[in-house]
């Protein structure tokens, strides 16, 4: 069958394709299940353990959950009893070791809880099957980890690794195959010598550095609070796109890479801007009621969910949670996903930017320190850190364009908040707030008066929203608007971490400089210290559209880098005054343990390519249909000139290329032969060798994809991956031949 009636054939099967529709959870009586029923029935939560196991022992893991002492034998053997007897009901075979690893994905390690024990007796044995989980296999295990990336921090041989129990992400069940059940057990992974090697477990320093600074911060300006301990709470936006499995299957681009090539924008795509909220299609909400169901058992409520701008292209928002607990939910959410997408034949795109010419997709993080004084506290000397965790190959697509992240690292603080510090620093009364603004809008502080009496009056943020910075004060949060859509957001919220730390350990120092020997700071020692660090950070504090090239020029005068590309954004990360921050400061990463996390980011961007074997043939192809349709006409007389201007135009395209190819994999040879002890170097040689080899190429091919017929270009086009995924299109794509 050819490649055109294959195409053909997953047009018609996805337009006459029935809507998978799965059973609202019952209970025993037949009777619809409550939401807070279905809420977290999938997770072995602490009430769930409170309910099973003995008061004292009950007690005693909640100080260790709360980290006031170190578990017992006698606790953990009690948990992993209480474990086993709840699993047991949800037809679990298999324990699972489930944690982040560096290079953004999850990692899976499989175990049986069936076990066999063998007695001896003279001439004999004899075999019983158990089925158990042991305290140390629940709190620890050893893996072979010779072939995780190791950033020339262990040699091949050193192979001994450590996973670690979180206790602060509670374990889960989750369907398997045939029936059967898995159970999760969220993990840390650490080396023989105690250094990190996944992204969760300096997230979880990183938590408890930040709560010590902020609670000491707290009490000293608030002596009536007292407060003992206080809560990051991030919660994430993820967007993504979903096309048509077949058509996907189709993609070789997508399947390696994650985003399109080559290929050209259809006649419609974004520009009525009619998507964004727009109703949303029929597919998608039956595979987002599954999506919602799953994760709610998982204890994850799915807040929103809504089309971003273009077609095919959606988003879904988490609730805020504790910050480990919150990066787990995101990774999870982004598994369910996959693996409900695949129930109604849909593929999940998370790639920063799967088509290009069009919106590409991100990952917004809301990050807050829950706490009833309100007070968000944010370093900005350290923001071109944060560059450095959140660029990648693909990523690297929108660096510098109309979308995030950007190529100059800022943060909007908004109206109010930036009249109350520039009123403090110049000394100057304050704009009154409550004023009209508005001669269609009555503004009467917080109120909006819309005149319409059948409108009630709503409550004004005191601040807008500017999704154009990377960072974003929202009233009484920060949303980090730049980490990608495929990412795991816990590096980048570490280094976000360790900022706010630092900040807060200067301020506290400072405050107590200039209070001296008095008791607590007055009114005047904070305001003193408060107007330093006003001055610290405004050059990095900015109002407008962060897209504009005003702001370009701005920034260049406020001595702000424009960073252009991915390998130099990595360098970032080694700067001495960054390195002492991550490492000396803070104590969150040793020096080897970022140098992994510099070395993996390295070298995951330059090995970060591929080349298209399917273009090529298809245009050699169709050039000898053409040659031969030209001298048949000839040899009876009859002119040929379309089809000889149409052979004209695609014989260069052809040769050009076939030396780009050339040139390309020569370049990619080249890098493979001398490559580079240094990372960075590496990195550095394939943005400015291989990425531009690949961008010509891929120019040349679209000009290629204009010319040649449908019928024998092998790869779909953009119309067939975007426009598929609403139904009211499918059967207007087949009649046009698309």
């Amino acid at each position: 069958m050819s490649t055109y009636e294959l195409h053909k054939n997953a047009l018609v099967k996805v337009a006459m394709g029935k809507k998978q529709e799965i059973k609202y959870p019952c209970k025993a009586n037949s009777s619809p299940k409550y939401p807070l029923e279905i809420y977290s029935e999938n997770m072995f939560t602490l009430k769930t353990m409170a309910k099973a196991l003995p008061k004292p022992i009950f007690l005693s893991f909640l100080k260790q959950w709360s980290r006031w002492q170190n578990l017992d034998k006698m606790t953990v053997d009690s948990i992993v009893h209480t474990v086993h007897v709840w699993v047991m009901d949800h037809r679990v075979m298999h324990y699972m070791h489930w944690f982040q690893l560096q290079t953004g994905t999850m990692a899976e390690k499989h175990n049986m809880f069936l076990s066999l024990l063998s007695s001896y007796t003279p001439g004999s044995e004899e075999v019983t099957q158990v089925d158990q989980l042991s305290g140390l296999q629940l709190l620890q295990s050893e893996p072979d980890a010779s072939s995780f990336p190791s950033g020339r921090m262990h040699m091949t041989f050193q192979v001994h690794r450590y996973m670690i129990w979180d206790m602060l992400s509670s374990m889960f069940v989750q369907c398997g195959p045939n029936g059967t059940s898995i159970l999760y057990i969220p993990l840390v992974f650490i080396s023989y010598n105690g250094d990190t090697l996944d992204e969760k477990t300096g997230l979880l320093q990183s938590n408890e550095v930040l709560l010590h600074a902020a609670v000491e911060l707290v009490n000293l300006l608030e002596l009536d609070m007292h407060m003992a301990h206080m809560y990051m709470t991030p919660g994430t936006e993820q967007e993504f796109f979903l096309v048509e499995c077949m058509m996907y299957a189709l993609q070789p681009d997508l399947k390696i890479m994650g985003c399109m090539l080559v290929g050209q924008l259809p006649p419609w795509h974004q520009q009525l801007e009619d998507h964004y909220f727009g109703h949303i299609p029929s597919c998608m909400m039956y595979m987002i009621s599954e999506l919602e169901l799953e994760c709610l058992c998982l204890g994850i409520p799915i807040k929103t969910h809504h089309n971003e701008v273009v077609p095919a292209q959606f988003k879904v928002t988490l609730i805020f949670k504790e910050a480990s607990v919150a990066m787990d939910h995101n990774l999870l959410t982004m598994d369910m996903l996959h693996k409900v997408a695949h129930h109604h034949n849909l593929h999940v795109l998370y790639h920063e930017k799967p088509f290009k010419g069009i919106n590409g997709s991100g990952k917004h993080c809301n990050w807050a320190v829950a706490t009833n004084c309100g007070k968000n506290l944010l370093d900005l000397t350290h923001v071109l850190l944060l560059c450095a965790t959140i660029l990648s190959s693909s990523n690297e697509h929108c660096l510098g364009m109309q979308e995030a992240p950007p190529a100059i690292i800022s943060a909007f603080l908004g109206n109010q908040l930036n009249e109350v510090l520039n009123a403090i620093n110049e000394d100057c009364p304050l704009k009154n707030f409550s004023m009209p603004q508005f001669q269609t809008i009555k503004v009467s502080g917080t109120v909006l008066d819309v005149k319409d009496a059948g409108l009630p009056h709503i409550a004004r943020d005191l601040t807008d929203c500017n999704h154009t910075l990377p960072i974003a004060f929202t009233g009484n949060k920060f949303e980090f608007c730049a980490i990608g859509s495929k990412q795991s957001p816990s590096f980048p919220v570490t280094v976000l971490n360790c900022m706010v730390t630092t900040a807060i350990t200067e301020i506290v120092t400072n405050l107590h400089a200039q209070m001296g020997s008095k008791p607590t700071p007055s009114d005047d020692d904070t305001l003193a210290v408060i107007c330093r660090y006003i001055r610290l950070m405004h050059p990095v504090c900015f109002e407008g559209d962060n897209y504009s090239d005003a702001w370009v020029a701005e920034a260049v005068c406020c001595g702000l880098p424009n960073i252009c590309t991915v390998p130099e954004a990595f360098t970032y990360l080694l700067k001495d005054k960054h390195l002492a921050m991550l490492t000396t400061d803070t104590g969150i990463f040793s020096h080897s343990e970022l140098m992994l996390h510099y070395h993996i980011l390295n070298e995951h961007y330059a090995k970060d390519t591929i080349l298209s074997q399917q273009i090529l043939p298809a245009a050699i192809k169709y050039c000898k249909l053409l040659a031969e349709s030209t001298t048949m006409p000839k040899a009876i007389g009859i002119e040929a000139a379309p089809k000889v201007q149409v052979l004209n135009e695609l014989a260069p395209l052809v040769t050009t290329l076939e030396a780009e190819h050339a040139k390309l994999t020569a370049t990619v040879q080249k890098l493979i032969d001398h490559g580079s002890n240094d990372s960075n170097k590496h990195a550095q040689a394939a943005c400015n060798l291989v990425v531009p080899a690949i961008a010509a190429m891929c120019n040349t091919a679209d000009m290629l994809k204009t010319t040649v017929a449908d019928k024998y270009w092998l790869l779909p086009k953009y119309a067939k991956l975007l426009l598929m995924i609403r139904s009211d299109w499918s059967a207007g794509l087949i009649t046009c031949g698309e």
